[in-house]
């Protein structure tokens, strides 16, 4: 009697899809991979644009973890950029973090901040309701008001006030007052980053950290999955195939996903409802001079400037732009229960912005480009733990593995969304 293999499906062919089908593989077990894109990535992807490369979204990789860095490396050869980066904040560059790096501002200005870092509430852990009390506990009313809590507003589209804080982790650093008034005077040479280095490929792009992986997989393209009847364990395709599944793993964003599980119960749905995300425009400048990009990557605290962000490709790696040229990449990102700006206003704004703090004009540039991607980061309001854990448990219970960054519904690193397809 022949044997009849089963049939494992991965949704999804970006940094958690790749390594979930790669490892089932390496145990021998056989896996296909339907991806909605005509190509292969996903926001770890890139587009190209008359030579000059563009990744979707900011991408580093710094994992200590042996196993992952050495599939990494074993795919592309990185560089190991040190981990320095500035700050724009009202025509002044600071080193980062902007609080250990005082020196640029004014005399009135600093004194206000280190005075009120001083003077700052003292409040155990435990005692902290949301993100502004923590922000304020961490750098004093003055620091908080004018750098994180704008940066805030501009990178999660949200109030501090609204936002939990067990995402924090070590992502951000706990400054010293000797380091503090330190910095005032002079820009410190120490790196207060949490990573002493960011990897990036040197050719290839940020997905060519995946190549090894790739190698070999069943991916079928331009299959937007649009119906899953988990009774009868069948996926439904948009171009009218369908597929029946021995095992279903999916790095769809939860909010999708539920919406086309047939018979999806009420309090699941209302559940993805009340979970919140931002939404992101990727404005790609490219430019016929050398010197334009001047950081690695940058944050702008000024809100009346829309990126909450700017980084390099060519600075990532020169393989990223023609000889001769350099590139700029911006984050412009809005709450997903926002009114989203038209692309022309974004794309107007935001030139005319850089233009003043790059240093370049209208002639030098020679590629201009806007997407826009809809699921940029995971929000982490208040009620996030409760809504998340109701349709992960529901999706467990018919028999659906969720991976990734939108399947998890977390804060993950690349390397983190793809331990996420390891573990399965």
């Amino acid at each position: 009697m022949e044997n009849i293999l089963p049939n494992n499906i991965v949704l999804g062919a970006g940094i958690a899809g790749i390594s979930a089908s790669y490892h089932l593989k390496q145990k021998g077990i056989e896996s296909t991979i339907y991806e909605k894109d005509s190509d292969w990535g996903g926001l770890c992807g890139f587009f190209e644009i008359e030579g000059f490369r563009f990744d979707r979204f900011v991408h580093f990789t710094f994992t200590k973890e042996e196993y992952i860095a050495n599939i990494f490396e074993k795919s592309s050869p990185l560089y190991a950029h040190p981990s320095i980066s500035y700050n724009y904040y009202n025509g002044a560059w600071l080193k980062h973090p902007a609080i250990n790096n005082l020196a640029q501002l004014s005399s009135e200005e600093k004194t206000q901040i280190i005075t009120d870092f001083v003077n700052r509430p003292q409040k155990d852990v435990s005692e902290i309701k949301n993100y502004d009390e923590w922000l304020r506990v961490q750098n004093g009313n003055y620091f908080a008001e004018h750098f994180p809590f704008p940066y805030t507003r501009k990178y999660w589209g949200q109030e501090p006030k609204d936002m939990e804080t067990r995402w924090i982790g070590n992502r951000i650093r706990s400054a010293a007052l000797d380091e503090v008034l330190r910095g005032a005077f002079e820009e410190q040479e120490q790196n207060f980053y949490y990573t002493s280095y960011m990897k990036y490929p040197k050719k290839g792009g940020f997905r060519s950290i995946l190549n090894h992986c790739r190698n070999g997989l069943d991916i079928h393209f331009n299959k937007n999955v649009v119906r899953i009847d988990s009774r009868n364990k069948a996926v439904y395709f948009a171009d009218g195939c369908h597929e029946q599944y021995d095992r279903l793993i999916s790095s769809l964003p939860l909010p999708e996903i539920v919406k086309i599980i047939d018979d999806c119960p009420a309090e699941v749905l209302e559940a993805a409802e009340k979970l919140h995300w931002t939404s992101g425009y990727q404005i790609s400048l490219g430019f016929n001079r050398p010197d334009v990009a001047k950081h690695l990557w940058f944050y702008i605290y000024d809100e009346d400037v829309m990126p909450a962000r700017v980084y390099s490709p060519n600075l990532k790696s020169s393989d990223n732009a023609p000889e001769g040229c350099s590139s700029l990449q911006a984050e412009v990102f809005f709450d997903c229960k926002a009114e989203i700006p038209l692309s022309s206003v974004v794309l107007e704004n935001t030139i005319s912005r850089l233009k003043e703090i790059c240093n370049f004009v209208d002639k030098d540039i020679v590629v201009k480009d806007i997407r826009f991607e809809k699921y940029a980061n995971v929000t982490f309001t208040h009620e996030i733990y409760e809504n998340r854990q109701i349709i992960l448990d529901y999706l467990k219970s018919e028999g659906i593995d969720s991976i990734g960054r939108f399947g998890k519904w977390d804060y993950l690193w690349t390397f983190q969304a793809f331990k996420t397809g390891m573990e399965i």
